[in-house]
């Protein structure tokens, strides 16, 4: 459980800034404002007040907002107090608040925790606003809002009902088997839509790969011989020198990646080491990870002057990474393709360029008509679906004499979705999930 502590800190951008926001929360936020400020503004109403230390020495005006708890974000008395953003004006006024008794620094993201611990938000949501806060793409905006604002968490908690009270039913059925307040049908519906929950759980699972991709980016490697144009292909793409480009066989030595933004989803794009036999060591060893990366790539992007070169990825036998193929350079070949390319390119000229960004643009997942991304983003609710799943199959597979066992089975899967938004047994997760916020949230 939180601390009984009254909790500070910056909670906006960094300094200087034209607007620094201060947040407090917990018990003795009225005792605070009332020192600082001489008052307790009425609640959700932002007025300006002068702000002096407990000496009377004036450290800046601002806009005071004051939360009365439970009708804030961490469902403790709250303040944010809106003063200029230098640094001199916050770090004055930090330093005064840490004189107060019963006031500390708030660590990585315990106003979040707090509101977690006081019923405000579930892990899902709370996961959806740190993802919300570090989005830098239109989707990844969009799934982040999704799980914030509790469209995720109303699936789950359907589900979490559902297997409740499919329990409760069964248990029943077991308890009172001789009485005809419990008639068979009843338990022959719950099983039916016990079915029903375990399709829907695993379509809900087929969707994670989109969800990955939103949140962590499509990861695309580009490929090939050495001087088959990779750096420059990279750079043209970035918009700026990444990669450092020469006519010598073997510049690049280790992976490179720059993040991009593609018709709104994040791509990750990998440089590599050219892919050929040598005997110098520090080459190899580039040539070691560039076949790793290529091995988990969502796609490889494999470059060529020639044809022979579309053969450099042959005995990695990949099956799972489509490999799209890319002729190069030519604006020297005198030729606009070469045999075996999908897309051919001039890095120098910019031809072809476009038509590979549309190419690109077709392995990323086809949300037209999609309003809503309800779909799992983070490996741990794909984990946590997997188990109530396989828990579901199990019970469906058991006959009618092991009721007690599927009982057991469906209670297991309820905890499993449970632990999702945080119901349930979840105490080992929390450090993980807040270390990732910043200090003011």
């Amino acid at each position: 459980m939180p601390s009984v502590d009254t909790i500070y800190a910056l909670s906006s951008g960094a300094l200087p800034a034209g607007v620094a926001v201060i947040r407090i929360s917990g018990p003795e936020t009225n005792a605070v404002l009332k020192s600082l400020c001489g008052a307790v503004p009425e609640p959700r109403l932002a007025s300006l007040k002068s702000i002096r230390s407990r000496n009377g020495f004036m450290i800046d005006s601002g806009l005071i907002i004051y939360f009365r708890g439970p009708a804030s974000f961490t469902g403790e008395d709250c303040a944010e107090l809106h003063v200029h953003g230098s640094r001199a004006v916050v770090q004055m006024l930090l330093h005064e608040l840490s004189g107060f008794a019963g006031l500390r620094h708030a660590e990585a993201g315990e106003f979040s925790r707090r509101a977690f611990h006081n019923g405000k938000m579930d892990l899902v949501e709370i996961e959806g606003l740190s993802d919300l806060i570090a989005a830098e793409t239109e989707m990844q905006r969009r799934l982040a809002l999704e799980h914030s604002a509790g469209g995720q968490s109303k699936v789950y908690d359907d589900w979490a009902k559902r297997l409740t009270h499919a329990r409760a039913m069964i248990e029943a059925e077991l308890d009172f088997a001789d009485e005809e307040d419990v008639p068979g049908s009843v338990s022959d519906r719950i099983w039916k839509d016990m079915e029903l929950l375990r399709r829907e759980i695993d379509a809900h699972i087929a969707q994670a790969p989109i969800g990955e991709i939103i949140r962590d980016g499509l990861k695309i490697v580009i490929a090939g011989e050495p001087n088959a144009g990779k750096s420059s292909l990279l750079n043209a793409l970035a918009k700026r020198d990444i990669a450092i480009v020469t006519e010598i066989a073997g510049t690049t030595r280790d992976v490179l990646s720059v993040d991009l933004s593609l018709a709104g989803f994040s791509v990750k794009l990998f440089d590599t080491a050219g892919l050929r036999e040598t005997d110098e060591t520090v080459e190899r060893e580039g040539i070691r990870r560039a076949r790793d990366v290529i091995a988990n790539a969502d796609l490889v992007l494999l470059l060529s002057e020639n044809t022979e070169g579309f053969n450099t990825l042959d005995d990695l036998a990949l099956t799972a990474v489509p490999v799209l193929r890319v002729a190069t350079k030519i604006d020297r070949a005198g030729s606009d393709t070469i045999p075996g390319a999908e897309v051919s390119i001039s890095t120098t000229t910019g031809a072809g360029m476009d038509q590979l960004l549309n190419v690109i643009s077709g392995y990323l997942p086809d949300l037209s008509g999609v309003t809503a991304l309800s779909i799992p983003s983070r490996r741990r609710h794909v984990d946590a679906l997997r188990q109530a799943s396989i828990a579901l199959a199990e019970s469906l597979r058991l006959n009618q004499d092991g009721l007690d066992i599927r009982a057991e089975l469906v209670r297991v899967a309820g905890d499993a979705i449970g632990r999702i938004t945080g119901r349930v047994d979840v105490e080992n997760l929390l450090d993980v999930i807040f270390s990732e916020f910043c200090i003011g949230k």
